[in-house]
């Protein structure tokens, strides 16, 4: 746990998270939601927040509630506004079930976009057995109070974009509680370790504990390992997968991220997600392409 409190304000199912999430049935397995500004980056919606907006349609539209895997393909940026949510039951048993779902929206001559597709398996993570075997550890870094977050970045580092402001760079940062290792952020001084590494404390911003939904958000929600190998701008997600292991205590997450191999400008990012009693909550693993020159 980190030396700093972290107060519990916002609660699960009543936090701008679930208000911007929230989907509404049209029609079996036919959702329709309003995609909301303040998770974007630069102009385009974050791939975390989509997912969980997706993982939540599914949610309703299958048997179980609790996402287990869940894959995506990002095909074209989303924008704020309007979309369209369809899903399919692929196959529902009595521990797994399995889904389908696409998310469109309409480009300027009112023709359907897919943006993102979507294949997960959901159960129910509260039956699951108690053994664990693992040789995975926490990751070690600072804690909460030594490390820096959006907030510091007027005084201490420059602005945790990659570079200048953007128009809409930060809005996501105004709803998450970030604290950055320090030893993960040379790129925000402008002296890159080399090593595609990123790790930080991580929370929403009105206190809301996390929850399986979320835990979507959290493995994309951090800036991208390419800053800290040297490189500058958006990293668009080409695909994303998502393994959720348990059902997270309350309190901050640590979120670890590492990059080893970028090739033909497209690097992978490892993700592992720890809750506030050392156990590993979930797992991603997404391809992403990177602006070199």
């Amino acid at each position: 746990m980190p030396e700093a409190a972290f107060v519990t304000r916002a609660t699960i199912g009543d936090s701008e998270f679930d208000r911007d999430t929230a989907v509404t049935r049209r029609a079996p397995g036919v959702y329709d939601i309003d995609l909301s500004a303040g998770w974007t980056i630069i102009s385009a919606v974050n791939g975390g927040y989509l997912l969980a907006v997706l993982g939540r349609a599914l949610a309703d539209a299958l048997p179980h509630a609790d996402p287990f895997t869940i894959s995506a393909h990002y095909l074209t940026a989303s924008q704020p506004g309007p979309a369209v949510i369809r899903t399919d039951v692929v196959r529902t048993g009595r521990t797994l079930s399995t889904g389908q779902a696409s998310l469109f929206q309409y480009d300027d001559e009112g023709k359907e976009v897919e943006r993102i597709r979507v294949l997960a398996s959901y159960g129910d993570l509260d039956s699951l057995p108690d053994d664990v075997r693992t040789t995975a550890r926490p990751p070690a870094f600072p804690p909460m109070d030594q490390c820096f977050g959006p907030e510091d970045a007027a005084s201490d580092i420059r602005p945790l974009s990659g570079g200048a402001p953007l128009e809409g760079s930060s809005a996501i940062t105004d709803r998450l509680m970030l604290k950055l290792d320090p030893s993960t952020l040379g790129w925000a001084l402008g002296a890159p370790s080399g090593k595609g590494e990123m790790r930080s404390w991580f929370g929403l911003a009105d206190g809301r504990d996390a929850d399986p939904l979320s835990l979507l958000l959290a493995v994309d929600a951090l800036p991208p390992t390419a800053f800290e190998i040297g490189l500058k701008g958006w990293v668009p997600t080409v695909e994303l997968t998502v393994h959720v292991r348990c059902r997270p205590a309350p309190g901050p997450l640590r979120v670890s991220i590492t990059t080893r191999n970028l090739a033909g400008g497209f690097l992978e990012e490892d993700a592992e997600v720890w809750d506030s009693e050392d156990r590993l909550v979930a797992q991603s693993r997404q391809l992403a392409r990177a602006r070199l020159g």
